[in-house]
């Protein structure tokens, strides 16, 4: 079979996997859907490419400066209305719903069994007509201080949060995504409306369903909340200064009330394209060369119980910034780190094995497969990608092209001659 073939093999064996139909509506708004007739649950997720991180931009010509803490904190206003609050509407349908903000976006979903119509008319509703004023914004500031206050009790969080101080001087990603009680008292209705309007426009937005429904349905819904019309268009333009030179910081140790030391071990890496999803899946695969589960590292490290069972490498990423982030508890994490670096410099010398990394190819593989087998992992899998600049085919596409050599050319471009930073929490 010739390579033309064979793509053409690859394409139509992922599109079959995903299932997913595609849609753009007059709106802007992208729409995706994958049914799943024998499913009793509808998973729904509408979300914008606006997180934490964003906080310089233009709107049609005029500079807006967000405090810490506005994506998240947006987030939870966008459940209000003049008519009250939509978790009430929820519970009166028996849907289960929620929101979450990360670094790079932020999502609102629900998933549910029955009402399924009525459910999606109150998140389009929900996201596409923000309501703000000073009195329920102060409310709020209230309640987001007490979720703050939280979050600085949570080590794992707190350690992510270390370890990019120590990695960016001026990066965003340094501040915590809900940012701080000071920060967001300087919120108003106006920021928030600005907010709005430069990232919740429908053009800007993906919606992705996947369960027991059908493309129709969605599209129904979508044309009820007025989104096969076209919207406003506005003028939106925002960047980041690439960060290089010395890290900030190489080292950081604080006390917290934890059982064991936490550590983590970070390499700044040089931000991925949007759209470039060869570089994201390398980035993705080479902690898991370094010392994931089929590695002889991690047999070594947990056999000799070094670490846990939830230790393990990951990369972390936003709009601007990449960084690959060894995270674990141990009695002995400055020994565990230390082993890393070294994993790292003697596949620097030698080169990825050939054999482990078509286990972890296979791995991810599996991976995106079994996403595609819930409602809830399919709609996510789908939304991600579509946010990331590409479609989950391609993901599969791209993955199947991936050769060792490109595992050992990634492997060179993240840490060869990189600085690290070491985080790590003591007991208190």
């Amino acid at each position: 079979m010739d390579k033309s073939a064979s793509a053409a093999s690859l394409r139509a064996k992922a599109r079959q996997a995903v299932g997913c139909k595609r849609f753009t509506l007059k709106s802007g708004l992208t729409v995706l859907c994958a049914p799943m007739p024998d499913y009793s649950t509808v998973y729904a997720m509408y979300a914008t490419p606006f997180g934490s991180v964003i906080r310089d931009f233009t709107l049609d010509g005029k500079s807006v400066h967000l405090p810490a803490g506005t994506a998240h904190f947006l987030e939870h206003k966008m459940f209000e209305s003049e008519q009250g609050d939509a978790f009430d509407a929820y519970a009166k349908t028996g849907a289960a719903a929620n929101a979450f903000t990360s670094y790079e976006r932020t999502c609102y979903l629900f998933s549910a069994t029955r009402a399924v119509d009525t459910n999606l008319d109150i998140l389009l509703n929900m996201v596409g007509k923000p309501y703000f004023t000073e009195k329920t914004i102060a409310k709020e500031q209230g309640i987001i201080g007490q979720e703050i206050k939280m979050y600085d009790d949570n080590p794992d969080w707190r350690l992510l949060t270390g370890l990019f101080r120590c990695l960016y001087r001026k990066h965003p990603v340094r501040d915590d995504i809900a940012g701080t009680v000071e920060s967001i008292a300087a919120l108003t209705p106006e920021l928030l409306y600005a907010c709005t309007d430069a990232f919740y426009s429908p053009a800007n937005m993906v919606l992705a369903v996947a369960g027991r429904i059908t493309p129709e349905q969605v599209l129904a819904a979508c044309r009820r909340a007025g989104l096969d019309e076209p919207a406003p268009a506005h003028t939106v333009r925002y960047s980041f200064a690439p960060e290089s030179g010395p890290l900030p910081q190489t080292e950081l140790k604080f006390p917290m009330p934890v059982n064991k030391p936490c550590f983590a071990l970070g390499y700044r890496l040089a931000p991925i394209v949007p759209g470039d999803v060869k570089r994201e899946i390398l980035c993705d695969m080479l902690p898991e060369l370094i010392c994931g589960g089929l590695t002889p590292l991690y047999r070594k490290l947990y056999d000799e119980a070094l670490v846990n069972p939830e230790f393990s490498g990951e990369a972390v990423g936003a709009q601007g910034c990449c960084a690959i982030a060894f995270t674990g508890e141990s009695e002995t994490p400055r020994a565990v780190a230390d082993m890393v670096k070294a994993e790292i410099d003697r596949q620097l010398r030698e080169g990825v094995d050939p054999e482990l990394f078509g286990l972890v190819k296979n791995q991810i593989y599996g991976d995106i497969l079994s996403d595609l087998e819930s409602a809830d992992d399919a709609a996510e899998a789908l939304l991600a990608a579509q946010l990331k600049g590409y479609t989950l085919e391609g993901r599969i596409e791209a993955l199947a092209a991936l050769t060792v050599q490109d595992a050992d050319a990634a492997l060179h471009e993240a840490f060869d001659g990189a600085e690290s930073a070491y985080v790590e929490i003591e007991p208190q």
